[in-house]
């Protein structure tokens, strides 16, 4: 019988008047060429994993750069990849046996991806495509073990010469291939963001000049085979980069738009719900160019968006907006020196900071560096959860390997109960639809030691029925959920 030690940490509140948090520390890595970071992750030590690409160190004319950090930031090791032709890396995940993977692009024209173990020593490498140009923008471990994989390829799909299609691969746990879809008109499609989702299948974000509107998102059963697809923007060119399924089932997606805003192009915010309609959208930035790179949705049912501004701070910084659940901005910050400064990776750290992977040219050994900045906590005054209030008094619980749920009052419609992992991908919906008072009892169907977060969404009412003008007590709360075999 599997044996679990629980703990449980409650994490939520919603941040009323909530400020930037401090920098705790920055660092850079590189040598005197050019070399950027492209994805960071916090690690199961309370380390952190950077991927990119450097022209200062291995076989020459760009490699894929992999440095491993502790807490601090202070380099453990890192590794390059490649060949003596142009490779790069833009995404990097810690999988499920403590090693890492990465994928990119092979200098030959194929896409890369990358398995080593917990000290960056190859496992495999693996190249997918055809004779022409394909690359990979992101990878996410499955839950199986297999990998999913998406980018763009000029070898397959229905796009015309010179145009790309939305490039999806499904390996196993060694690479192999079991699957690979393309997506798009003739006209130019291609895939930057992809996580499985809740129910198995897949959501992938990217750019389409096929479609009108050039955000594109696409939802996908386990197979590949579409679901639906949807488009977001206006009549010039809107990217889509970065693509996160949210607690209640829908997704959040960031990039860029230039017909919405302030102008010269701005951070597009588009939250829907599961089917991909549209509940909302956001943009943020001045009258300069301005970028979202990543998007993650926070401890607290926000969103946190990092990126590149030259509306504000020096021109050409890294730009970090936090929002709440509604896409309204709490606080923003921007980071940089005299010269660029890209955001291209976030995430919220399991004490509540964030950490930021990107690129500088203002510090560091010169020509370009990798970029990693780490914050606290917010600050400021949180107003009280709905517990905290005495509006609903949940019992979230754990009995040796049941996690129980007692409910108080009488309606919870719409109730949510998932299991994330520190990434912020969903592993298990224990629980979709409506409760009435009671007890419930829940198992979770994990079989991977490690650390999540369970997160309960749920609507309270006093009735079987609404009555007209109750406010409508929205409860939320998140706890740790540490799983030992």
């Amino acid at each position: 019988m599997k044996k679990y030690l629980i703990l449980f940490i409650i994490l939520t509140a919603t941040n009323l008047f909530a400020s930037a948090p401090d920098t705790l520390w920055t660092r850079t890595y590189g040598g005197t060429e050019g070399d950027e970071g492209w994805s960071a992750q916090q690690t199961s030590d309370s380390g952190f994993i950077i991927t990119g690409y450097t022209n200062s160190f291995g076989a020459g004319n760009g490699d894929v750069y992999l440095i491993k950090t502790n807490s601090s930031g202070d380099t453990l090791w890192t590794r390059t990849f490649g060949g003596t032709s142009s490779d790069n890396a833009h995404s990097v995940q810690q999988t499920f046996d403590s090693g890492f993977i990465v994928a990119g692009s092979e200098g030959t024209g194929g896409v890369y991806l990358i398995k080593t173990n917990s000290s960056g020593d190859t496992l495999w490498t693996k190249t997918y495509g055809g004779n022409d140009m394909n690359w990979g923008n992101s990878v996410q471990q499955t839950s199986d073990s297999g990998f999913i994989i998406t980018g763009g390829t000029f070898s397959f799909g229905v796009g015309t010469p010179n145009y790309s299609n939305v490039y999806l691969i499904r390996t196993n746990f060694l690479g192999n291939t079991i699957w690979t879809k393309t997506y798009g008109g003739p006209y130019g499609d291609c895939g930057t963001s992809v996580q499985q989702t809740a129910d198995g299948g897949f959501i992938i974000t990217g750019t389409t000049l096929s479609v009108y509107g050039g955000v594109y998102l696409i939802k996908t059963n386990s197979s590949g085979d579409t679901v639906w697809t949807k488009t977001f923007g206006g009549t010039s060119t809107d990217c889509g980069y970065s693509v996160q399924q949210t607690f209640d089932s829908g997704f959040v997606v960031t990039g860029t738009t230039h017909p919405f805003g302030a102008g010269g192009g701005d951070v597009y915010l588009v939250k829907t719900n599961s089917l991909g309609d549209t509940l909302w959208t956001r943009t943020f930035g001045g009258t300069s160019s301005d970028v979202g790179y990543s998007v993650r949705q926070t401890q607290d049912s926000g969103f946190i968006i990092t990126g590149y501004t030259s509306s504000f701070g020096i021109s050409g910084n890294i730009y970090l907006i936090k929002t709440n659940s509604s896409g309204d901005t709490v606080w923003t910050k921007t980071f940089g020196g005299t010269t660029y400064a890209f955001g291209h990776s976030v995430q919220q750290t399991a004490d509540g900071g964030f950490i930021i992977a990107g690129t500088t040219n203002s510090f560091g050994a010169g020509g370009g560096d990798v970029y990693l900045i780490r914050l606290g906590k917010e600050t400021g005054v949180e107003e009280p959860s709905i517990l905290d209030r005495g509006l609903a008094n949940l019992d979230l619980k754990i009995v040796k390997d049941k996690i129980s749920l007692s409910l108080p009052n009488n309606y919870y419609p719409n109730t949510l109960l998932t299991i994330y992992d520190l990434t912020g991908r969903p592993k298990e919906t224990l629980y979709s639809g409506t409760l009435s008072k009671g007890d419930y009892t829940f198992t979770p169907n994990i079989h991977k030691s490690g650390v999540y977060f369970v997160r309960l969404t749920a609507v309270c009412h006093s009735d079987t029925e609404r009555s007209e003008g109750e406010e409508s007590n929205i409860i939320t709360e998140t706890k740790k959920l540490i799983l030992v075999k």
